[in-house]
């Protein structure tokens, strides 16, 4: 079921929140200085998830060195660039919002020497030292599929380790940067389940972007295959004209079918949506993972 590009559909139009919580928050990582994937990817949830206090920080700097078509992110070089101090600020924004359950994400930082997976370790560390009830969830880039890397933040231990496909094979190449690619992405995921059997992992998918119902579910049989845990599946929004232009608005009964078919292949949760993203209520579904794995 497909809809006329020309207008957004209802069911994609997000609602103001704007709530003393949304002010709060807004207010603090201006104050702070502290980056947000709700602000810099122009995320459609930033209403409901800063109105309820929940937000996904994003360390190692606002500028990516990769220049995925889909992505809002400023593009650039850092320079090897690493803001030491922004660890503190970042402790004293989970202090303040008194948060117990964390996600970490961050640009792609290909000019250093680890992807930035020094750092990425060293912010998990310190809010675990800092705050050992916390629960830390990290989004990571793929480190160009480097296992050195990955395994300095999988020995941090975080709660969850994600790392999104974002689209299906076909389509990787033309919307994702060069240096990405789809069997790279599975590999993180493989392997880190490998290293780790315990740490829950979690990955996401567009749509929208021109893939076929096929394509999709093969995605989401491949990204099974690799031990998923928790699978989102949402709408892709072209931030502005010049990304890559949307080729289909999903209705959400179609979501529906996506969903059930990942419960059906045995993902332990599945979130699908128009407006769903990677980290969009992370604590619940966690917490329903959690639960379903005791059963």
């Amino acid at each position: 079921m497909t809809v006329s590009l020309n207008v957004k559909p209802d069911w994609l139009k997000a609602y103001l929140n704007t709530n003393k919580n949304f002010y709060y928050l807004s207010k603090l990582t201006r104050s702070l200085e502290i980056n947000t994937i709700c602000t810099s990817a122009r995320c459609p949830n930033i209403y409901e998830c800063w109105g309820s206090k929940t937000a996904t920080f994003m360390i190692l700097g606002d500028t990516c060195t990769r220049n995925c078509r889909f992505c809002n992110v400023k593009k650039g070089n850092p320079g090897g660039f690493i803001d030491k101090d922004e660890i503190d600020r970042l402790l004293d924004a989970i202090k303040k919002l008194k948060l117990r359950y964390v996600v970490i994400t961050s640009v792609d930082r290909d000019d250093l020497p680890d992807g930035g997976a020094s750092h990425f370790a060293n912010v998990i560390n310190a809010i675990k030292e800092e705050f050992s009830e916390v629960i830390v969830e990290v989004l990571t880039p793929d480190f160009g599929g480097s296992h050195e890397s990955i395994i300095k933040i999988l020995d941090a231990k975080p709660h969850v380790y994600g790392h999104n496909i974002e689209t299906v094979a076909r389509l990787t190449p033309i919307v994702r940067d060069r240096r990405a690619s789809y069997s790279q992405s599975l590999n993180v995921l493989k392997f880190v389940k490998k290293y780790n059997s315990k740490i829950l992992t979690k990955s996401s998918i567009l749509l929208g972007l021109g893939e076929t119902e096929k394509e999709v579910i093969q995605t989401m049989r491949d990204l099974h295959d690799a031990q998923v845990d928790i699978l989102t599946i949402g709408q892709y929004l072209q931030p502005t004209r010049k990304h890559y232009p949307v080729k289909e608005y999903i209705h959400p009964e179609i979501f529906k079918y996506y969903e059930d078919i990942g419960y059906k292949m045995g993902f332990g949760v599945v979130v699908s949506g128009p407006l769903v993203r990677s980290s969009y209520r992370a604590a619940e579904y966690y917490i329903k993972q959690v639960v379903s794995g005791l059963q």
